[in-house]
């Protein structure tokens, strides 16, 4: 019978191989921003890697008796780990890939966790630096490679014939050079990967990029799959989400739930932001044939809540992963000159105008959720802002174990607004459910929300 908990001790094999005295002291010490739970929970989910589980609560509640030390030796640091989930370890020894990405949340638990005691300025450019020190402080940055970052958003929860869809299109962006950008989790988020990693082989490309992004919040349910070789933690979803669109030169959606609707808005939100209006941004929606009645959905409730101006941001491509990939890497051609044109960077979108609004931090608490405007009146910008915090909240109560609790003791979130919104929003949770959009499959649903139409 194979052990379900594993006791072992990992160093860190090419990097973050040196901590000092306090940085010891403030990751261990829980009333230093509480460090130490925050490096415990995103190091558990690592070492779940593979394992099919959405649900951030249970996980912990599994494995209740994991810790994890860190111990400073004369030859630098290392991990004491006791009850860690067996699956990341063969013959004893832990998966190399898994171990790289502990130590990576070693090195963003400490860098993050020192940036915000000193503090972040209030205003968007501090925020934007300071998403730009987190991906330099991991080594994603590098001014000498031309765009070729593509990143893919698509729902952990999918249908076999749709992740089939996402690693043909992965590998198809993979034979023509691009790497690879997602949220870092199964599903959509690994097909991609995957089928990159075919293309870059047979393409005898030896570098390949796997770069996985995510929160301390979703990564207990999303952990990363074994394919990321970049993985990095960002504070909140908000700076997530300015992280992608800040290092990506095209974006491909697939089908996915209320987490990929979120990212949907955040992105559109951003576009029709008269400031970005001449910025090429290559941004496709695809699936397989039977996915057709998805995005014809999703399509039209983006028309009727944010308006045709926001429907010209994006194409739909149906059944034709070759066509995805030739003509995402001919708009990261007009990407790569427009920023020749204007003198901006390969590695960072810093001509992207990303307002506060985006990026403050919201919690999805039940008066947070019930006070949200979802006003037809409202511009296209500030009512894309509430909607993706609707959809937000919903993952949360979906997943996260904060959200999870809550919902628990207090009920249904309330969300409130104008009849014709909130009716095509209620009808399209309501598909998402019927297709099993919401968790994993297997799982049962139980919704976390009411829409309260006036």
């Amino acid at each position: 019978m194979r052990r379900r908990y594993i006791n072992t001790s990992i160093r860190p094999s090419d990097y973050l191989d040196v901590l000092s005295k306090s940085e010891v002291t403030r990751l261990l010490d829980s009333s230093q921003g509480g460090l130490y739970e925050l490096f415990r929970n995103c190091s558990l989910a690592v070492l779940n890697c593979g394992n099919e589980m959405d649900d951030g609560k249970k996980l912990l509640e599994l494995y209740k008796s994991f810790t994890i030390e860190v111990i400073q030796t004369e030859r630098g640091i290392k991990l004491n780990i006791t009850n860690a989930p067996a699956a990341a370890f063969v013959d004893g020894k832990i998966i190399k890939g898994i171990s790289e990405m502990v130590f990576s949340v070693l090195r963003d638990v400490i860098y993050i966790g020192e940036e915000i005691n000193e503090g972040i300025p209030d205003s968007s450019e501090a925020v934007t630096d300071f998403v730009f020190h987190i991906l330099r402080n991991a080594n994603l940055l590098n001014r000498s490679i031309n765009p070729k970052t593509a990143v893919c958003w698509g729902g952990h929860s999918i249908s076999r014939e749709e992740y089939d869809y996402t690693k043909e299109v992965g590998y198809e962006l993979g034979l023509r050079g691009l790497d690879i950008c997602t949220g870092c989790g199964p599903g959509a988020m690994k097909g991609p990967m995957k089928g990159a990693a075919i293309g870059h082989a047979k393409q005898r490309i030896k570098d390949g990029n796997y770069i996985g992004l995510t929160e301390p919040g979703i990564i207990a349910a999303e952990p990363p799959n074994p394919i990321v070789n970049n993985l990095v933690i960002l504070p909140d979803i908000e700076k997530r989400l300015e992280a992608f669109v800040r290092i990506g030169h095209g974006f491909v959606v697939f089908p996915g739930g209320a987490g990929t609707m979120e990212e949907i808005l955040y992105l559109l939100g951003v576009l029709l932001n008269p400031q970005n209006k001449e910025i090429p941004f290559p941004l496709i929606f695809s699936g397989p044939r039977s996915a057709e009645p998805y995005f014809e959905q999703i399509d039209e409730f983006i028309r009727t809540t944010l308006g045709e101006s926001a429907s010209e941001r994006y194409m739909i491509i149906i059944d034709d992963p070759p066509r995805v990939a030739k003509l995402l890497k001919k708009g990261i051609a007009q990407v790569r000159n427009f920023r020749l044109k204007t003198d901006d960077a390969f590695y960072y979108n810093w001509r992207l105008t990303i307002q506060k609004e985006f990026q403050t931090p919201f919690t999805p608490t039940h008066e947070n959720m019930a006070a949200l405007q979802i006003r037809q009146q409202l511009n296209p910008h500030h009512l894309a802002v509430n909607l993706l915090r609707v959809f937000s909240g919903i993952v949360a109560g979906n997943v996260k174990d904060y959200g999870i609790r809550a919902v628990e003791k207090y009920g249904h979130y309330q969300i409130n607004g104008d009849r014709q919104i909130l009716t095509l929003m209620d009808e399209l949770l309501s598909f998402f459910i019927r297709q099993h959009r919401m968790k994993l499959p297997g799982t049962d649903y139980v919704p976390c929300y009411q829409v309260a139409k006036e």
